[in-house]
């Protein structure tokens, strides 16, 4: 092995191991999971929809009737024709 193989290889081992290390810092990685958590998506947006109307035998009339139906905040959708309308829909 000549010597500016074991030069880029222990960059490269260096260089993988920083970035590692800044990618899965416990904490923030923690944090952001949290964050992401406590929001709902789009997909369980439609099926609390679908349970509404199961459990009702009607259409709900806004968001907020579906508050009980799904964990998280759902605040930032709203239903259009019958569907979850916000981000990521």
């Amino acid at each position: 092995m000549q010597l500016i193989h074991l030069a880029v290889a222990s960059v490269v081992t260096v260089s993988i191991g920083g970035v590692s290390y800044a990618a899965l810092k416990p904490k923030d990685v923690e944090q952001k999971a949290r964050v992401v958590a406590a929001q709902a998506d789009c997909r369980a947006v439609d099926e609390a929809i679908v349970a509404y109307v199961s459990i009702n035998d009607r259409d709900p009339g806004s968001i907020t009737d579906l508050r009980t139906l799904v964990r998280g905040d759902i605040s930032a959708y709203r239903i259009v024709g019958g569907m979850a309308a916000g981000p990521g829909c």
